[in-house]
């Protein structure tokens, strides 16, 4: 029998192996996290190091890499872990979309056969964790006004400056940091054990509590010549890194929607008010049909992306017409959700009020809405309006 949220039967769209990957995540969230993550929010503390060892052990690390210990996986599957491991919390899936997506990933596509054969194999398995530094305390939309340094000093490089909100950041063994040169922009692989590199955790969030975010900063950081990355050579090159991470957050956002709507079915059919469900009256039906539509064209529009990737045809404009759509949907579908669930809808017991909270993170970072709104149209018109 067909899911009641599976309103167009996408289900049978998936290959045996896809289905197959999606059900596996689905049940370490169910096993692993669902019964702490609550917890894990409010206390503001999550067992990072320990969860990534597991994902590691599930080849979700990286998944859609090949070689050095990646799974080699199709972008679909990707999608599918990243949207089991949002609905469990946002957090996660950032986890996981930072190390492969975003530090691995720089690693993979632009780092010389020594940096890989380092970092990717114990990335892989969650021995390492890595992080990526491009936003900085005053640039965050606009990365190409970056004052992180790096200096030739003889056969050195030198790098001075600080990067925020980065994901992974205190936990970190390596970072990938972005730095203007005398060349251009250039990408470096930083051990965070060198020295002058220290990471400060951020505190105090109301959003993306499960998850770990720090400040670097940078004093007069030496590295090697060979630390630098050999092929990322402009801004192009950690652009195209975000464009990775996006990808996974357009599956993760509509997996955070369906939690928030399967949590809301369930509740409507149970909760009684005026003698009968509240899943029994007209206003609340009209709401649960608005958002499975809004929610099941996310799928659709996920999947798409998805099949275009594995075809090598995806382009970045087509992933912030996803990533704008199903964030700002999603974050949609929550509040409405809010509204059914009562003051219950504001309870940890619920995970309505933490999925919103996440989400209005998610809107905001891998560009927020107003940037992929300019990135499609200058698709639309041929003409940038950044600047």
């Amino acid at each position: 029998m067909t899911a009641p949220l599976d309103l167009l039967d996408l289900d049978p769209s998936l290959t045996d192996e896809e289905r197959q990957i999606r059900d596996v995540v689905r049940q370490l969230v169910d096993d692993r996290v669902r019964p702490h993550v609550a917890d894990w929010y409010e206390q503001g503390q999550v067992p990072a190091r320990e969860l990534a060892r597991e994902f590691g052990k599930l080849g979700l690390l990286g998944m859609h890499l090949t070689g050095y210990g990646c799974a080699g996986a199709s972008a679909v599957a990707y999608g599918l872990a990243c949207q089991e491991l949002e609905a469990g919390d946002s957090g996660l899936r950032s986890l996981v979309s930072v190390q492969g997506s975003l530090a691995m990933y720089a690693i993979w596509r632009y780092g010389s056969e020594e940096q890989k054969q380092r970092w990717l194999p114990s990335m892989a398995t969650g021995e390492a964790i890595g992080c990526f530094g491009l936003t900085e305390p005053d640039h965050g939309s606009d990365p190409a006004s970056m004052t992180t340094r790096a200096r030739r000093d003889g056969g050195d490089w030198v790098l001075t400056g600080a990067k925020m909100w980065i994901t992974n950041a205190p936990i970190a063994d390596v970072a990938v940091i972005w730095a203007r040169t005398d060349e251009g922009v250039r990408g470096f692989v930083v051990p965070m054990d060198t020295p002058g590199v220290t990471a400060r955790e951020i505190r105090r969030k109301m959003s993306l509590r499960a998850s770990v975010t720090g400040e670097i900063a940078l004093d007069d950081v030496r590295l090697p010549a060979d630390a630098r990355l050999p092929e990322a050579s402009g801004l192009k090159a950690p652009l195209s890194c975000l464009t990775e991470a996006r990808y996974g957050i357009v599956w993760g956002a509509v997996g955070a929607a369906r939690d928030c709507l399967e949590t809301t079915l369930a509740y409507a059919g149970t909760r009684t008010q005026f003698g009968r469900p509240l899943a029994g009256f007209q206003l609340t039906q009209a709401k649960l049909a608005d958002m499975a539509v809004e929610l099941v064209k996310g799928q659709l529009l996920a999947l798409h992306l998805g099949r275009l990737a594995d075809a090598h045809r995806l382009r970045p404009d087509q992933v912030s017409v996803g990533k704008l759509n199903n964030v700002r949907e999603a974050l949609a579908i929550a509040r409405q959700c809010r509204t059914i669930l009562g003051a219950n809808g504001v309870s940890g017991e619920y995970p309505i009020m933490r999925h919103a909270n996440n989400l209005e993170s998610v809107l905001t970072y891998e560009g927020t809405s107003e940037i992929h709104q300019l990135v499609v149209g200058q698709r639309l018109t041929g003409l940038s309006a950044f600047a």
